[in-house]
């Protein structure tokens, strides 16, 4: 089984002290989300778990429980997001500077293969323009490409919610033309780096600016990381579009203090 920390809010950032009192019980309940009358246990040892995959947008308060992880023999690999907006779109992240420093820490202490960047999602505005995506993206992979292999990126998808919550800040409704000129671009850049890109949930085909299409949940990492083989299949729970095989969630909606403008899992 591998358990997914979480699409649905921010553990590491928020809940670590939780997730490691759960660690130590060796179980938890997970609420299904759609029916609140399913309640599920689930077991947290070896022989039930395979790989976590922690989903973050600040992973400082996990990273000094970790060797806990590690002593125990749980493997794991984290997807850290780091985009370059204020706090009119993040109003809850660290400083950035601070937070690029915990995911360079993070790396060195776990291996830069265990630690996938997210630059997601791209929105566009008068503010958040082309020119200042490019100029931030070469920043971060100046300072990330030692730290990582690759980007995942996602161009915003606006949901009923994130159209009333983004209506103040003039946001730009991203079109194929743009996403072709922007993935060719990032692409160029994180090549000089020595990175490579992939997308995340996103129908376009972009193989041919080498963005090619990416599974967050992926089974080939986590073979790379345990080292043998696993039989596993993809989550037909997920958009078509999504690559990622099957996992299983422990989070809960709408406990994310991050409050990001564009996003899905409060509402």
């Amino acid at each position: 089984m591998i358990v997914s920390v979480s699409r649905r809010t921010d553990i590491p950032a928020f809940y670590s002290e939780w997730f490691m009192d759960k660690l130590e019980q060796g179980f938890l309940y997970v609420i299904n989300p759609f029916n609140r009358k399913q309640v599920s246990k689930i077991v947290l040892n070896l022989d039930t778990v395979d790989c976590f995959v922690f989903w973050t947008k600040d992973a400082a308060p996990l990273v000094d429980k970790l060797h806990i992880l590690d002593r125990r023999g749980f493997k794991y690999y984290f997807q850290f997001t780091i985009t370059p907006y204020d706090r009119d779109i993040e109003p809850g992240i660290r400083d950035k500077k601070e937070v690029l420093r915990t995911f360079i820490q993070l790396s060195q202490m776990i291996g830069k293969e265990k630690v996938v960047w997210r630059y997601d999602p791209i929105l566009l505005s008068n503010k958040y323009d082309k020119e200042y995506h490019y100029r931030m993206f070469e920043d971060y992979c100046n300072l990330l490409h030692n730290a990582t292999e690759k980007c995942v990126i996602s161009f915003l998808d606006m949901y009923t919610k994130t159209k009333k919550n983004t209506k103040e800040l003039g946001l730009i409704v991203i079109n194929t033309e743009d996403m072709v000129e922007i993935a060719r671009k990032f692409s160029e850049i994180a090549d000089r780096y020595g990175l490579y890109i992939e997308t995340c949930s996103e129908n376009i085909d972009l193989a041919s600016l080498n963005v090619h299409k990416g599974k967050c949940i992926d089974d080939k990492l986590v073979e790379r990381i345990l080292g043998y083989p696993i039989n596993i299949k993809k989550d037909d729970t997920q958009r078509e579009t999504c690559g990622c095989v099957k996992s299983l969630d422990i989070g809960h909606y709408n406990t994310c203090s991050h409050f990001c403008a564009y996003c899905y899992a409060n509402f």
